[in-house]
């Protein structure tokens, strides 16, 4: 199934400049799976101070594109839209390629397990076929009422 930015704002809190997910391509709640994109422009606030001359994508934000897909996949499966996915850890991630203006980031996550509050995923960011950033990371979904509204 594929899911337009209104539905993604519905179970993301984050809004421009920090919302990194544009769209999903592929969301399976059974498989635990989600695939969604994040488009790169120059536009892109990072880009002003982020190596001006040559821009490359901060990977600190690749690596928070992957968890925002994450967080759609998590409160979608779990039906708690309205629920915060706070970062609990980010484990083994490696950086193989910059990413500048014009790529289109593919962000694939596979869920490991959900223990009670907590979530862990693979995810893995692609350029054309070739991987930008993958790693373990792991959450600690609020209590029921938390999110800003």
């Amino acid at each position: 199934m594929t899911v337009q930015i209104r539905e993604i704002l519905d179970y993301l809190p984050h809004r421009y400049p920090f919302l990194l997910v544009d769209r999903v391509l592929e969301l399976d709640p059974e498989a635990g799976r989600i695939v969604a994109l994040k488009n790169v422009t120059i536009n892109e606030e990072f880009f002003v101070g982020h190596l001006p001359g040559n821009p490359v994508m901060p990977g600190v934000l690749i690596v928070e594109a992957l968890a925002q897909a994450a967080g759609v996949l998590v409160l979608y499966k779990m039906h708690l839209p309205g629920r915060l996915a706070y970062f609990a850890a980010a484990d083994g991630v490696r950086f193989r390629r910059p990413v500048v203006p014009g790529d289109q980031l593919r962000l694939e996550v596979q869920l490991e397990w959900i223990r009670g509050r907590l979530v862990r995923v693979q995810g893995r960011a692609t350029v054309d076929g070739q991987v930008a950033a993958e790693g373990t990371l792991t959450f600690s979904l609020s209590e029921e009422g938390n999110r800003p509204r």
